[in-house]
């Protein structure tokens, strides 16, 4: 029944498109339904000589991964320090407030100059876009956690890293795992941007935009709709690992 629910809106949608793009008869303004599912059914077939769809797919999951990976790697880190540190949120809090709102599309002339042509100014637009996402609920899940588990950790002799890695981590994680979900859905948005950029000659992100070029939307649609369902796998996985791994956090309030 839940199941019938969901998929209500998505069927409805998709006939909606279908008699419009029947009465535009455009399919350079929208194409018709048959069109994207013929290509979204034949993954392996090439697309206007830039590789096939699964080919494509591939370049954008190991550009995000990259980017995002490194997005943790720094954000993690820094949150929780930032987070358990007073002095060190306030020297960095009004630096990071600074940066946070600037969209990724701006840092594009600086990547470009500090990277060059290439992957690594796709990987750091990618970067950008994760990286504040899990910083700022990395810090907010450290600063969440009861000051009496961390009070008892200390009459029980903890270290500073005792706490931090008994205490602090552990009863932060729910938080900075709503933060990597975040962070892994604007990795996704920033796809498209990034390979935008000068240099890239694959993805979705490509594809999309030498598909428009050419007016070929059939093709813009199934590269949009490969990478929200990307985007869901990523999320119901993260998700996943939330229920499973820390339902105890529900438990607490």
């Amino acid at each position: 029944m839940k199941l019938l629910k969901n998929l209500t809106l998505p069927v409805l949608g998709i006939l909606a498109w279908e008699l419009l793009a029947i009465y535009l008869n455009n399919p350079v303004i929208l194409p018709k339904v048959e069109s994207v599912i013929s290509i979204l059914l034949n993954p392996g077939v090439g697309i206007l000589g830039t590789g096939n769809l699964i080919e494509n797919t591939i370049v954008s999951i190991e550009r995000v991964l990259i980017g995002f990976l490194i997005a943790g790697a720094f954000a993690i880190p820094i949150g929780i320090l930032m987070g358990y540190y007073s002095l060190i949120n306030d020297l960095l809090d009004m630096t990071v407030e600074l940066f946070r709102p600037i969209p990724p599309l701006a840092w594009v002339p600086l990547a470009l100059a500090w990277f060059g042509i290439g992957e690594s100014s796709m990987h750091f637009i990618i970067f950008i876009g994760a990286f504040f996402p899990i910083l700022i609920n990395t810090i907010s899940g450290v600063k969440s956690v009861p000051v009496i588990m961390v009070e008892a950790a200390k009459t029980l002799g903890g270290s500073t890293k005792d706490i931090l890695k008994s205490v602090i981590v552990p009863a932060s994680s729910p938080d900075i795992l709503t933060g990597l979900r975040i962070g892994a859905g604007i990795a996704w948005m920033c796809v498209v941007a990034a390979e935008m950029l000068p240099g890239s000659d694959a993805g979705l992100g490509y594809l999309i935009m030498y598909a428009y070029s050419l007016s070929k939307m059939n093709v813009v649609v199934a590269s949009m709709i490969i990478i929200g369902i990307i985007g869901i796998i990523l999320d119901k996985g993260l998700r996943y690992i939330e229920t499973k791994y820390f339902c105890w956090k529900k438990m607490m309030k």
